[in-house]
């Protein structure tokens, strides 16, 4: 299942994987930009995320996560979970992207994923995303439309998947059951996440930096603060208010939390361009019913 979406210079793509991928990858997506002289890159801030591998065939293409400087951006960007804005420019060209969910992190990455959060490396230099390598080359290989590059990642991942997946059905449930409990609004304490999985705090924690990146306290102050981006980001027309998530207080809570996760005030987001972000959300939203990749649900065939 796929959906297109136009921003004025870029087009975003996105599919979903099969019903049984679900649990690991939220979606594949495609982007193409068409940069002119007046206007030879595109910019825009990415927020909090989950895991992301890109293969890049864009010229230039710079990233920054937080408050670093711009870099080049590698062919193969593999990206940690966030907690920060991710600042880009990208030229004309065309990148592939897959999202993954944190138990697709654990089970494909051979790294914790605290040790990547907030940072993006050369996943085909760096020996924990070996999985991913033969793919990086094949979609390197070669110009790839929209149909022939999501066969080449679809084949891809259900072959590393089904060599990787056996063994781990017990660990599996555990990550599955945390995520299911993050997208739910009703949560909100560390102490009713754990109770709801059956964890200890200190196995949650431990849990929760080896497969989301991140302490358990700070994963669901994110997921509040994603909920709320969301509405906004499907209609900008709202006023920050009428787009609080019901765990904030008032809205100098909700502009901490702003200021923590996208490094300015909401009222200076609102005013930036948003060319990929805004055609990224509604067309996430059309195709996974989720405006940003934090609040996708880790949901299976069963």
């Amino acid at each position: 299942m796929t959906g297109p979406a136009a921003g004025p210079s870029i087009t975003v793509r996105f599919a979903l994987p099969r019903e049984e991928l679900r649990p690991f990858v939220t979606t594949y997506y495609y982007t193409e930009a068409r940069c002119s002289k007046r206007e030879p890159v595109l910019e825009d801030y990415l927020h909090p995320e989950w895991p992301n591998l890109r293969f890049i065939a864009a010229n230039p293409c710079e990233s920054a996560i937080g408050a670093e400087d711009l870099r080049p951006v590698p062919a193969f960007a593999a990206t940690g979970p966030t907690s920060r804005p991710t600042r880009f420019r990208l030229g004309s060209g065309r990148m592939w992207g897959i999202g993954l969910m944190p138990l697709g992190w654990a089970a494909l990455v051979e790294a914790q994923a605290g040790d990547y959060a907030d940072r993006f490396v050369d996943g085909e230099a760096d020996p924990a995303f070996a999985a991913f390598h033969p793919l990086a080359r094949e979609l390197a290989g070669g110009e790839t439309g929209f149909a022939e590059g999501l066969a080449l990642i679809e084949a891809h991942m259900d072959r590393v998947l089904a060599a990787r997946e056996a063994g781990r059905a017990a660990d599996h449930a555990a990550i599955r059951a945390v995520n299911a409990a993050l997208v739910d609004p009703e949560l909100a304490s560390v102490a009713e996440l754990a109770e709801r999985v059956g964890m200890n705090v200190r196995s949650l924690e431990r849990l929760a930096r080896r497969a989301f990146g991140f302490t358990p306290k700070l994963l669901l102050r994110r997921q509040r603060f994603l909920r709320s981006l969301a509405q906004f980001m499907l209609d900008p027309s709202l006023k920050w208010l009428e787009a609080l998530d019901c765990q904030y207080h008032d809205q100098a809570h909700f502009v901490r939390d702003f200021k923590r996760f996208m490094g300015m005030n909401p009222s200076v987001y609102a005013r930036l361009d948003k060319p990929f972000l805004v055609a990224a959300a509604r067309a996430r939203m059309e195709i996974a019913g989720a405006a940003v990749q934090g609040l996708h649900r880790p949901e299976s065939s069963s």
